[in-house]
C-alpha cells in the first residue's frame, strides 16, 4: 500500500463537517436513550426487586462472558468492511460481508451450545441464587442466550451502517429499540410479582428479534453489498480469521475483567453487591454512550484515512479523538463524581449499598477508557494486532487476577475499582509506545497533542467545584450550585487550556453559525 503524508485541507474540512453531523445526530439520540434508560432501570428495579435485579445482572454477565469469542470477529468484521469502502473495492466489500453473515450464523451456534453447557454448570453449582429461583434462572438464562445469539446476526448489517456513516438510521433504530424496552418495563406490572423476571426476559428476547429484522430490512434496501445470496469465500475467511484471532486475545482484558470480576463479587460478597456493580455500569454507560457518539463518527474516517494512506490526517484524528473524548467525558462525569449519592436517590427508590462509591470510581475508569479508543481503533486498521494483543492483554487481565487475590485476603470490593484504575494508566502508556511503533505517530507529538492537555485541563477545571462542594452545606440548593460551577468550570478550561488556537477558531465560528441562524 502506497503510503502518503501530505496533508489535504479539502478533505480535513469535509471530513469535519461530517464527523461534526454524525455527533450531533448520535448526541440528539443518546439524550433520549439516555433519558429513557434512567427512567426504565428505575421502573426494572422498583418492578423486579433487588434480588431479580441481580439475579438478571449475573446471567446477563455469564452470556456476555462468551461475546469474548462474538467480539473478536465482529471487531475484524467492522474493520474489514469500513477498511473496504475507504479502499474502494466494491467486489471484495460484498465479499466480506456475505461472508461475515455466514460466520456469524455459524458462530451463534457454537455460543449457544457452550453457554448451555458451561452457564447451566455455573448456576447449580457456584452461584448464590434464592431456592426458590433456580427454574426462573435458567428460563432468563434461555432467553437471554436466543438474545445474544441475534445480537451476534446484527452485526454486520450494524457494521454497515456505521461504516457508510448513516447514523440518522442507526440513531432512529436505537430510538425504536430503547422504545420498545421501556413499553416492556411497563408491560411487567401486568405479571404477578413470580413471573416478573422470566417475562422481562421474554420480552427482550422478542425486542432484539424485532430489531435484527429492522437492521437486515435498511441494509438491504440501502447497501449493495448487503443483497444477493450468501456465500463464503474461504481467502477472506482466512483474512477475517488472522485478524480476529489476535483480536480475540486482545479482547480477553475486558471480558475477563469486567464479567469475571462481577463472578468474582457474586462469590465472595453476594447479590446486593452484584446490583450495586450493576447500577454503576448503567451509571457508566449512560455516560460513554455521550463519548462512544463522537468515536463512533470519527472512527470510520481513522481507519479510512488508513487505507487510503494519508497519515497525517489519521493522526490528527486519532489525536482529537482522544482529546474530545475525555473532555467530553470530563464534563458529564464530573458532576455526576461530586454529586454522586444525591443523584442516585433522586433516580432510584432504593438505592443498594456501595452503589455511590462504585458509580464514582466506574466514571474515573471511564474517563481513562475513553482517551484510548482512537488510539485502539487506529492499531486495529493496520491489520497487524499481533504485538499489541501480547503486550496489552496481559496487562489489562492483572485486574482479574490480582481482585481475586484481594478479595481471597479479606480486601473490600471496592478495592478492584482503585485496582482497575491504575491498570487503565498503566494501558494508555503501553498503548501510546505501540503506537509509535505500529502506526508511527511519535510519542512526543502525542503527549503534547493529548496528555498535556487533558492533564491541565482536568486540573483547573476541578480545583472550583471541589471548593463547592467542601465549603458549602450539604443542601439540594448547593448540590444544584455545585453541578452547575462544575460544568461551567468545565467548558471554561477546555476552551481556554484544553484547545488550540485552530480548534478555538473552528469552535467559535461554529457558534456564530448557530447564532445567526
Amino acid at each position: 500500500m502506497l503510503i502518503s503524508n501530505k496533508w489535504n485541507p479539502m478533505a480535513f474540512a469535509v471530513d469535519n463537517k461530517r464527523i461534526a453531523r454524525n455527533t450531533m445526530m448520535l448526541y440528539i439520540r443518546t439524550i433520549l436513550v439516555m433519558l429513557i434508560s434512567l427512567y426504565m432501570s428505575r421502573i426494572i428495579l422498583e418492578v423486579l426487586g433487588i434480588n431479580d435485579y441481580a439475579i438478571y445482572q449475573v446471567v446477563g454477565g455469564m452470556v456476555s462472558m462468551f461475546s469474548i469469542i462474538s467480539s473478536s470477529l465482529s471487531v475484524s468484521i467492522s474493520r474489514h468492511i469500513t477498511y473496504e469502502i475507504g479502499h474502494g473495492d466494491k467486489i471484495k466489500l460484498r465479499n466480506i460481508f456475505s461472508t461475515a453473515v455466514t460466520i456469524q450464523i455459524f458462530l451463534a451456534i457454537i455460543v449457544a451450545i457452550a453457554c448451555e453447557i458451561i452457564s447451566i454448570w455455573f448456576i447449580d453449582s457456584k452461584m448464590q441464587v434464592p431456592p426458590d429461583k433456580v427454574i426462573a434462572t435458567k428460563w432468563v438464562l434461555q432467553c437471554t442466550i436466543v438474545t445474544f445469539c441475534f445480537s451476534l446476526l446484527s452485526v454486520p448489517y450494524n457494521a454497515c451502517i456505521v461504516a457508510h456513516e448513516r447514523m440518522k438510521a442507526f440513531a432512529y433504530v436505537s430510538l425504536l429499540d430503547v422504545s420498545l424496552k421501556l413499553g416492556a418495563c411497563f408491560l411487567l406490572k401486568l405479571f404477578s410479582a413470580d413471573h416478573r423476571l422470566v417475562g422481562y426476559a421474554i420480552l427482550l428476547m422478542v425486542i432484539a428479534i424485532c430489531i435484527r429484522a429492522v437492521y437486515s430490512i435498511y441494509c438491504y434496501k440501502n447497501f449493495e453489498e448487503c443483497r444477493g445470496k450468501l456465500h463464503f469465500n474461504k481467502p477472506i475467511f482466512k483474512e477475517m480469521i488472522s485478524f480476529s484471532a489476535w483480536s480475540f486475545f486482545s479482547n480477553t482484558t475486558s471480558i475477563v475483567n469486567n464479567q469475571g470480576v462481577t463472578m468474582l463479587i457474586n462469590h465472595f460478597f453476594g447479590l446486593t453487591y452484584n446490583a450495586a456493580r450493576g447500577l454503576a455500569s448503567q451509571v457508566e454507560g449512560a455516560v460513554m454512550q455521550f463519548v462512544s457518539n463522537f468515536t463512533m463518527a470519527i472512527n470510520p474516517q481513522i481507519t479510512k484515512s488508513y487505507a487510503a494512506g494519508n497519515l497525517d490526517e489519521m493522526y490528527g484524528l486519532i489525536c482529537r479523538g482522544a482529546k474530545f473524548s475525555y473532555y467530553a467525558m470530563l464534563f458529564f462525569s464530573l458532576p455526576l463524581i461530586l454529586e454522586m449519592k444525591p443523584i442516585l436517590a433522586l433516580w432510584l427508590k432504593d438505592v443498594p449499598e456501595h452503589t455511590a462509591i462504585f458509580a464514582q470510581l466506574t466514571l474515573i475508569m471511564g474517563m481513562c477508557d475513553s482517551i484510548g479508543s482512537s488510539g485502539y481503533t487506529a492499531c486495529m486498521a493496520t491489520g497487524k494486532l499481533r504485538n499489541y494483543a501480547l503486550i496489552v492483554t496481559p496487562v489489562g487481565c492483572l485486574e482479574f487476577v490480582f481482585s481475586w487475590v484481594l478479595f481471597v485476603f479479606g480486601a473490600p470490593a471496592v478495592s478492584s475499582y482503585f485496582l482497575y484504575i491504575l491498570v487503565k494508566v498503566t494501558i494508555l502508556i503501553v498503548r501510546m509506545i505501540l503506537m509509535e511503533k505500529m502506526i508511527g505517530l511519535p510519542i512526543k507529538k502525542y503527549m503534547k497533542q493529548v496528555f498535556y492537555p487533558v492533564i491541565c485541563t482536568s486540573f483547573f477545571a476541578i480545583i472550583i467545584p471541589i471548593s463547592f462542594k467542601v465549603l458549602l452545606p450539604d443542601t439540594v440548593l448547593y448540590g444544584l450550585c455545585t453541578v452547575f460551577v462544575a460544568l461551567i468550570s468545565v467548558v471554561i478550561c477546555v476552551f481556554f487550556i484544553g484547545l488550540t488556537n485552530t480548534e478555538k477558531q473552528i469552535v467559535s465560528s461554529y457558534l456564530n453559525r448557530i447564532k445567526h441562524k
